[in-house]
C-alpha cells in the first residue's frame, strides 16, 4: 500500500477527502501515531481523540480510535464535535500520551486532517511529528485484546477554563453588543451560549455545524468574514467575534464592519495583558508578524523573541522558558499560563473583556494603539506559480542589495532572512508620519507547494497596496 501521499507537517496531515484522505491513509497515518506513542510515551495513559464539522470526520475518529485500541492503547473519544483547544486541554487535563484531532482547521470543504497534540497539550514540537512520520508505513504490535475506547466530552472542564480566564461580570455589566461568526465549524454555539447565561446581549450567525461551509472557506478573514461585518453594521454592534472551523484562530471586525486583522487582535489583547495584568514573562511572535508588538512590549520593558514562521516555535518557547504570550500572523495567539497552544474561543472571551474594561469599542481600540506607536498597516498575497518562478522570484528577493530601489521605488535599507527574504525598505512617506511603522515586506516560499506568500507592512494602507503590486510584479518577472 502506497504512503507517499502522507506527509506530516507540524500539526499533522492535511488532504482532499476520497483523493489522498481516504479510510486506508487515515490508518496507516493512526498506527504511526500509535506507533510513536508506544515507542515513547506511557500507552496506558491513553488517547484522547476529537473531530470537526467536516464531513466524515466523525467516522474518521472512530477509524483511528479503533487503530489506536487495537494496539493496546486506550481511546478517550469525543462524543460530540470538539474544538481543537478542547481537545489539547483534555490532553493536558487528563494527563494523557497525546491526541488526535480529526480536522483540516480552515481549509475548503474538500479538505480534511489529522492534527497530533503531544502531552503537553499543544502541537507536537518539529521532533514528534518526524518520530510519527518516520513510522508511516511500519507494522505495529497488535495487543492481544484491544483496549477500551471510552467516549466521553472534553467540553466541560475546557469551558470553565475559558470562563475563569475572562472576566464575564465584567463582560456582563459593559451593556456592549456583540456579533459572533463561528463559521460552521467547531465553535459552533459556545460563545452564544456564554454571552445568553450571563446576559450579555449578542447576535449569532453561522453556528449551525455544516460540512460544506456554504459560501466560504472558514478562514477569519477577508472575503469570508463579510457576513459578520454585515451582521455588526446592522445590529449595531461593538465588535464582531470569528473562529476558524476547529475554533483555534480568532478573526474580528470593528463597530464598523472593517476587517480588524490578526496583528491589531494581538496588539490589543498584549497592551491590555501589560498594562491591566502584569503577567510575568517574554513576548514573541512570528517573523512575519507586526512589529508594533515591538513597540508596545519596549515601552512595558518586556522581551520581545522573534522566531520563525508557524505556532510549533511558539509552543517550543513556552516549553522552554516563561512566555506571557505568543502568537503568529492567522490569528494563532496563546497564553502560556492557559496552554501551550492557539484558541479562538478564549481570545474571542479576552477581546470582549478588554473592550469592557477599557470602555471603548474595538475599532476605538485599535485608533488609540495606532495613535500612542504609530500606524501600522499590514497587507499580505499569495501567489500559486510554478517552482521555478517562485524559486527564481527569492533568488532575485535575496540579490537585492542595500540601495536598490526596485520595489515602489522604495531603496532597500536591510535584510533579514531568518525565514525568508525579508526588506526593510526606506519609505520617504514615513518621514511625514509621526512615529511612522518600519517598512517591510518579505518574500516567503511555500516548501511544499507551487506557492509564493509576500507580506509586507508600511505606515498607510497605500504604501501597502503600492509595495504589493510592486512586489507582485517583481515576483512574476513584469
Amino acid at each position: 500500500m502506497s504512503i507517499s501521499p502522507i506527509k506530516f507537517g507540524t500539526d499533522g496531515w492535511r488532504a482532499v477527502i476520497a483523493d489522498d484522505f481516504t479510510f486506508a491513509n487515515l490508518r496507516i497515518a493512526a498506527q504511526a501515531i500509535a506507533a510513536y506513542v508506544l515507542d515513547h510515551e506511557d500507552p496506558a495513559q491513553g488517547l484522547c481523540i476529537g473531530y470537526d464539522t467536516r464531513f466524515g470526520s466523525r467516522a474518521f475518529a472512530r477509524a483511528c480510535a479503533e487503530v489506536v485500541a487495537a494496539s493496546g492503547i486506550p481511546v478517550f473519544l469525543a462524543n460530540a464535535v470538539t474544538p481543537t483547544p478542547a481537545l489539547s486541554f483534555a490532553v493536558r487535563e487528563r494527563s494523557a500520551a497525546g491526541g488526535i484531532m480529526i480536522t483540516s482547521s480552515h481549509n475548503p470543504a474538500q479538505w480534511n486532517g489529522v492534527k497530533y497534540k503531544a502531552s503537553y497539550g499543544g502541537s507536537g514540537k518539529p521532533s514528534i511529528m518526524a518520530a510519527i512520520e518516520s513510522r508511516l508505513g511500519q507494522p505495529v504490535p497488535q495487543a492481544a485484546h484491544p483496549a477500551p475506547i471510552i467516549e466521553v466530552s472534553f467540553l466541560p472542564s475546557y469551558l470553565q477554563a475559558i470562563q475563569s480566564f475572562a472576566d464575564l461580570d465584567l463582560i456582563a455589566r459593559s451593556g456592549m453588543r456583540f456579533a459572533v461568526d463561528s463559521m460552521y465549524g467547531c465553535g459552533g454555539a459556545i460563545l452564544s451560549d456564554i454571552f445568553r447565561r450571563i446576559g450579555v446581549a449578542h447576535v449569532a450567525i453561522r453556528s449551525n455545524p455544516d460540512p460544506l461551509f456554504p459560501g466560504i472557506h472558514p478562514e477569519p478573514i477577508e472575503p469570508h468574514i463579510r457576513a459578520l461585518a454585515e451582521t455588526v453594521v446592522a445590529h449595531r454592534c461593538h465588535a464582531g467575534l470569528c473562529t476558524d472551523g476547529d475554533a483555534d484562530r480568532i478573526g474580528a471586525t470593528d463597530e464598523h464592519g472593517n476587517f480588524v486583522d490578526p496583528h491589531k487582535i494581538y496588539s490589543v489583547l498584549l497592551s491590555w495583558v501589560l498594562r491591566r495584568k502584569g503577567w510575568p514573562g517574554a513576548v514573541t511572535r512570528a517573523f512575519n508578524t507586526t512589529k508594533m508588538l515591538d513597540r508596545i512590549c519596549a515601552k512595558h520593558g518586556r522581551e520581545l523573541i522573534e522566531h520563525g514562521i508557524g505556532f510549533k516555535y511558539v509552543v517550543d518557547l513556552m516549553l522552554e522558558r516563561e512566555i506571557v504570550m505568543g502568537g503568529e500572523e492567522s490569528g494563532g495567539i496563546g497564553f502560556q499560563r492557559h496552554l501551550p497552544e492557539r484558541d479562538g474561543l478564549l481570545n474571542c472571551l479576552l477581546l470582549a473583556n478588554v473592550m469592557a474594561e477599557e470602555g471603548k469599542t474595538l475599532g476605538q481600540l485599535v485608533a488609540d494603539l495606532q495613535a500612542e506607536f504609530g500606524e501600522h498597516h499590514y497587507g499580505r498575497i499569495d501567489l500559486h506559480i510554478p517552482d521555478e518562478m517562485k524559486n527564481a522570484a527569492i533568488a532575485k528577493a535575496r540579490a537585492l542589495e542595500p540601495g536598490n530601489p526596485a520595489l515602489a521605488a522604495m531603496p532597500v535599507l536591510r535584510q533579514d532572512t531568518l525565514d525568508g527574504i525579508k526588506l526593510y525598505l526606506d519609505n520617504p512617506e514615513a518621514k511625514t508620519k509621526p512615529n511612522a511603522a518600519e517598512t517591510w515586506i518579505l518574500f516567503r516560499a511555500s516548501g511544499t507547494e507551487p506557492l509564493l506568500r509576500i507580506y509586507t507592512e508600511s505606515c498607510s494602507p497605500q504604501a501597502v497596496t503600492r509595495l504589493l503590486d510592486s512586489a507582485r510584479a517583481f515576483a512574476m518577472g513584469n
